[in-house]
């Protein structure tokens, strides 16, 4: 694949002493989802704005399919740019029909290719036979397809998406969400997204980057950020952990006070130095056992299975069980390795 968005030592201040952005690189290659996941506050947005050029940047260079357009000494306004953008609140414009919001962008089409071009993108988004109907004749998840058929419209060569599902129903928000990748990878779509939802970001992108104060923490695959997180802050933020403390003996082995628990070490981790194991729930397994000191603290029914809370010799862990629990109960407990980073 080849690169469709390269930004380079990016560098974005707010009145010129407010830093937002701090020497941020990132490569997105064509056809790909990206997500920027972070919380409120950690630059997201600021960094959709740059790339849509709606924000100038203090240093940097940005290329969008091949092409500088930005690196201070050059800029390509916004509306020279082909990048297409859906708002969270949607931006469709009240007055007009579901044809003739898809229509906006294609005004300078003759009338019958503009008429096509509905209908195809209508189709695509399964929302044939809404034409007439407007905006607040529609449901959430209608808006937002139509939103989407707006902007597909007129072949961006990239999208931009700010929190493009906060408004949806959870019912039907998954839904939405897997129906809406289906219409992005068959169209090729290069599309760039924003959310604070770790399981919006599962289930929609390719990559996600983790940000934090204006800089990328880390970028990859939601497998690779989950299972090989490059700092606690990562770690912390993808959630469904806790830590317990160690001591590293070994190559492999760490000493707990549940136990020697092998796991994968950082560099920075020499042996006989204290550190602190990541373990998620599936690493924690438990199941009920008479004359244990290890008691159940918390128990949380989810529907499909229980989220338990134990303390085990004064560390709260997360853990999971095969069989149902209640709070108070003696619990034994077994540490599957596969999968244990020490930090």
């Amino acid at each position: 694949m080849s690169c469709a968005l390269s930004i380079k030592d990016l560098t974005c201040k707010y009145d010129e002493q407010t830093t937002v952005l701090e020497s941020l690189s990132l490569e997105v290659e064509q056809g790909e989802i990206v997500c920027l996941l972070g919380a409120s506050g950690c630059g997201k947005t600021t960094l959709l704005k740059a790339i849509a050029g709606l924000l100038p940047l203090s240093s940097g260079t940005m290329r969008l399919n091949c092409m500088t357009i930005d690196d201070g000494a050059n800029w390509i306004p916004p509306e020279q740019r082909n990048i297409g953008m859906i708002f969270q609140d949607y931006a469709l414009f009240p007055h007009l029909t579901v044809e003739e919001n898809v229509a906006f962008g294609l005004r300078k089409l003759p009338q019958g290719e503009q008429k096509a071009k509905v209908a195809e993108m209508l189709e695509l988004v399964h929302l044939d036979g809404y034409g007439e109907r407007y905006p607040h004749q529609l449901s959430g998840g209608q808006q937002q397809r139509v939103a989407i058929a707006r902007s597909l419209a007129y072949k961006p060569d990239l999208l931009l998406l700010d929190e493009p599902f906060s408004n949806i129903d959870t019912q039907v928000r998954h839904e939405l969400i897997a129906e809406i990748r289906k219409i992005f990878k068959k169209q090729g779509v290069t599309a760039i997204f924003v959310t604070h939802s770790r399981e919006e970001a599962f289930a929609f992108a390719d990559k996600m980057a983790v940000m934090n104060h204006g800089v990328i923490e880390q970028y990859g695959t939601a497998s690779e950020l989950y299972y090989q997180p490059s700092s606690k802050f990562v770690a912390d933020f993808l959630g469904g952990g806790s830590y317990l403390t160690a001591k590293r003996s070994s190559e492999s082995e760490f000493e707990t006070e549940l136990g020697l628990v092998e796991a994968t070490a950082q560099q920075h981790i020499q042996i006989g130095d204290s550190c602190e194991l990541l373990l998620r729930p599936q690493h924690v397994q438990i199941s009920a056992a008479e004359d244990s000191s290890v008691t159940v603290l918390e128990q949380q029914f989810m529907g499909d299975h229980c989220r338990y809370v134990i303390d085990a010799s004064g560390s709260r862990l997360l853990a999971s069980s095969a069989e149902p629990l209640t709070i108070g109960q003696q619990v034994s407990v077994k540490v599957e390795t596969q999968g244990v980073l020490a930090f």
